[in-house]
């Protein structure tokens, strides 16, 4: 769950390692890396991804007063510790989204400073999502985070963001692609959203998602479908958040009814054997976030009885993933050594799982092509000898 993932009505209006309690760089230092090799990472929302020190340092220019003064002080305001409710943990974005809402500075160097922290964790290749409607203060109702009426649209959010992305690929030689994202408490943006895609899908952009609250399901709330019916006209990819903490009816709403080519997250799909068999023989793929899903309380909280782990053993398509680095004080490489140490995932998994998750990716064929070479190469095979 994140802003984007599971900010539900109330916003707008089990205990974790030891390792996850320190700083986000401490916690960083202390973790061995355990994968060492080029990754793609598919699922990170971009406002659950901020620096702390950069939530600070536009507080200050705009004079906005924070709970905390210092990265230690904001840190252990805005981090989850242990398994958390969902209102406790939509109250995290509230201690810092109205910092970066509405500023066009903030909203282009998030993106870019974002793309420079995934090439440090050996990223090659992400896919980043976001609701532009958050960080707008016009043409957008309710207004977030109790704004006034600016001068930022979502449009010129997206393009903002596409910005910063192409600096940080041009600075730190990785491919970086955005998701806009519907949220399912709010049916009458999705019109717009996929409208933004369709403006920008050869300027950076390249799917939608649907998240939120998993309860509102599409049948109530047409806007949602009709997005979604315009995505498979104009040939935009798909992508929604389903069975996270909802039953696995919202998985099969959003394959059978969205046309999702990926599943965000789907734990639960795994409660419906006929489902997930049949979503197995489809090659589906599944964006898992170990890490999130314990803090969020989406899955048991030991990790040798994660989802994840019927998934590698039946040779399924998934990747792994961050979800909200900021909130979860997490990295991709704690994510890894947690499915290393706990669930016994090896260095050929780790390879045969990042293979599928550029399969996966919405870049064109030829890119997708070119990003699967570099995988090959770096991992010392060849297209014949791949799992």
């Amino acid at each position: 769950m994140h802003i984007t993932g599971r900010l539900a009505a109330a916003v707008i209006g089990c205990r974790l390692l030891s390792a996850l309690s320190s700083s986000r760089l401490r916690s960083t230092m202390a973790e061995p890396v355990v994968f060492n090799k080029p990754k793609i990472e598919l699922h990170v929302h971009l406002d659950g991804a901020i620096r702390v020190q950069t939530i600070l340092d536009v507080a200050e220019r705009r004079g906005i007063t924070l709970p905390g003064k210092t990265v230690e002080e904001m840190t252990s305001v805005i981090i989850v510790k242990e398994p958390a409710t969902l209102t406790k943990f939509l109250g995290k974005f509230a201690e810092y989204m109205h910092v970066i809402a509405g500023d066009r500075e903030a909203i282009k160097r998030i993106a870019y400073e974002f793309v420079e922290d995934k090439a440090k964790e050996g990223v090659i290749y992400v896919e980043v999502r976001y609701s532009p409607h958050f960080l707008a203060n016009t043409k957008v109702d309710p207004i977030p985070w109790q704004q006034e009426e600016g001068d930022l649209s979502p449009d010129e959010v997206v393009r903002l963001v596409n910005e910063g992305l192409r600096q940080g690929e041009r600075a730190f030689n990785i491919k970086a692609r955005s998701i806009l994202c519907c949220m399912r408490h709010m049916p009458s943006w999705s019109m717009d959203i996929i409208e933004l895609c369709k403006t920008y899908r050869h300027q950076g952009v390249v799917a939608i998602d649907l998240a939120g609250d998993e309860s509102l399901n599409c049948e109530a709330f047409p806007g949602h479908r009709m997005a979604y019916e315009e995505a498979v006209r104009c040939g935009i990819h798909r992508t929604v958040h389903a069975g996270e903490v909802g039953p696995p009816s919202v998985v099969k709403e959003a394959v059978e009814v969205l046309k999702a080519e990926r599943v965000g997250h789907g734990y639960r799909t795994l409660q419906d054997q006929a489902l997930y068999k049949q979503l197995l023989a489809q090659n589906m793929h599944f964006e898992i976030c170990p890490i999130s899903s314990k803090l969020t309380g989406a899955c048991d909280p030991d990790f040798t009885k994660h989802p994840v782990i019927t998934f590698r053993n039946d040779q399924a398509n998934y990747s792994l993933n961050t979800d909200d680095p900021l909130i979860f004080n997490s990295t991709l490489n704690l994510d890894y050594n947690t499915a290393h140490k706990y669930m016994g995932f090896t260095e050929e998994e780790f390879k045969r799982l990042n293979i599928k998750s550029a399969e996966s990716c919405f870049l064109p064929e030829e890119e997708k092509r070119e990003l699967l070479q570099k995988l090959y190469k770096a991992y010392g095979m060849t297209r014949s000898t791949v799992f």
